[in-house]
């Protein structure tokens, strides 16, 4: 007896939380910034099963019975922050081995427990592009990851491509770093040089899998780096670039240009100079970073807050991103507000955080609006986006929620210093703890 009891007493918990997980949810009152229109001053957003079911106003809905309602009056919803380049998670690259490494995966030395996740949760980025360093020409894979609690990386990761797996893009340099340490180019000229070599032989390894066509016996050895970079030419994985003068800038459109690959002007900070060049150039974007003080490295001393304005003016796809620890996650929403202050249009600036990143990572199909069928990836603020006195109080990540203010445990990753991110949290699961 007691057996079917306690069998009885699980199957109405199971039936629960299978309940539970399908109750919508309805978010009434708000502001709501779709991106993908214009903003609904007394709107209704509702999630169900981790996606957004509707988005409107608040008195064109019926609410389900069975929902669970938020008065969110007074408040601003706008979508989950998009990051395209970062470095949280505590990852490592493989500078320190060869100029070009394309096969050395950022995804193998992310800790999901970093601290650092809870950091980019409470500034509202809910995907980030993490990127290897940048030290020389290809510093290697990087990952487009959700910033939700997890205990593996597997767990976070947003699959682009669900036939090859593909989970992120390919960082490439120019400029400065790749010259500036041992073993390195040396030059502009010859940096350039060693990636046209590494891609002609892509090139050429690519030809003989054609040839191949699927018999094992024809294949050529298999080669980790030619396989990275047969994805890259055939656009399956984007190129995400650092380069900061204008002239580096249009070395990497050319290189682009020469073998055909999808690419992301990254920093971009003479951008400014050559946006003409950038808007008619095949570059997928520009994804830029505001910065409030002077500093830094000596080819990035012209980079100006002017960078969006003309290249909007121009006609270019802008982002932004924090590429933190330089801009740190907590403060990404005030990059876009520089932007303004500097002549950027706010539309664009919003887009600028989370849409045209979207489409720099080939996720604007699950991320970067609020639409029916998208991922309820949201954050709800205490005010205007561009305001200095608004807080993020809420972030949610696929209909859960995964940041409150409120929480004493998560605030304090809102308002404490940076001692609270130094160290590995290997022992904690996104406790807070110390």
């Amino acid at each position: 007896m007691k057996l079917v009891l306690k069998l009885m007493i699980l199957l109405l918990l199971l039936a629960y939380n299978v309940h539970a997980q399908d109750q919508p949810h309805v978010f009434e009152g708000a502001e709501i910034i779709p991106i993908s229109g214009e903003p609904i001053f007394n709107g209704a957003l509702v999630v169900q099963n981790g996606v957004i079911t509707y988005v409107g106003e608040a008195e064109s809905f019926s609410v389900p019975s069975d929902a669970k309602r938020f008065d969110v009056s007074g408040k601003v919803i706008m979508p989950g922050l998009v990051d395209t380049h970062s470095h949280i998670g505590e990852g490592d690259g493989g500078d320190r081995s060869a100029a070009l490494h394309p096969d050395v995966r950022i995804l193998d030395t992310i800790d999901p427990r970093s601290k650092t996740f809870r950091k980019a949760l409470a500034g509202g980025i809910t995907s980030v592009n993490i990127m290897p360093g940048s030290g020389l020409l290809m510093s290697g894979q990087t990952v487009y990851v959700k910033t939700k609690p997890a205990n593996t990386i597997e767990e976070m990761l947003i699959i682009v491509d669900e036939e090859t797996g593909i989970y992120g893009g390919l960082k490439m340099a120019n400029g400065t770093n790749p010259l500036r340490a041992d073993g390195t180019p040396g030059t502009r000229a010859k940096s350039a040089a060693l990636v046209r070599e590494l891609f002609i032989k892509a090139q050429e390894y690519k030809a003989r899998v054609d040839a191949a066509d699927g018999n094992p016996d024809e294949m050529p050895p298999r080669d980790l780096q030619m396989e990275t970079l047969v994805e890259v030419l055939e656009g399956k994985r984007i190129v995400h670039n650092h380069t900061h003068r204008h002239d580096d800038i249009l070395t990497a459109i050319r290189l682009a240009d020469e073998f055909g690959y999808r690419m992301v002007l990254q920093h971009v900070s003479e951008g400014w100079k050559v946006a003409d060049e950038i808007a008619a150039s095949s570059a997928l974007g520009a994804s830029i970073i505001a910065l409030d003080s002077p500093g830094g490295k000596l080819e990035a001393i012209r980079l100006l807050n002017i960078n969006g304005k003309n290249l909007e003016k121009a006609g270019a796809n802008v982002a932004f991103h924090s590429d933190d620890p330089i801009v740190d996650s907590r403060f990404f929403l005030r990059s876009a507000a520089l932007g303004v202050r500097e002549g950027m249009s706010r539309e664009k600036a919003l887009e600028a955080l989370t849409i045209e990143g979207a489409r720099m990572m080939d996720i604007d199909d699950r991320v970067g609006s609020l639409e029916p069928g998208k991922d309820a990836d949201f954050i709800i603020l205490s005010g205007d986006p561009f305001s200095v006195y608004t807080k993020v109080e809420q972030t949610w990540i696929e209909g859960e929620k995964v940041w409150d203010i409120e929480n004493p445990e998560d605030r304090e990753y809102a308002v404490g210093g940076y001692e609270i991110f130094r160290a590995s949290a290997n022992s904690h699961i996104h406790t807070g703890g110390k």
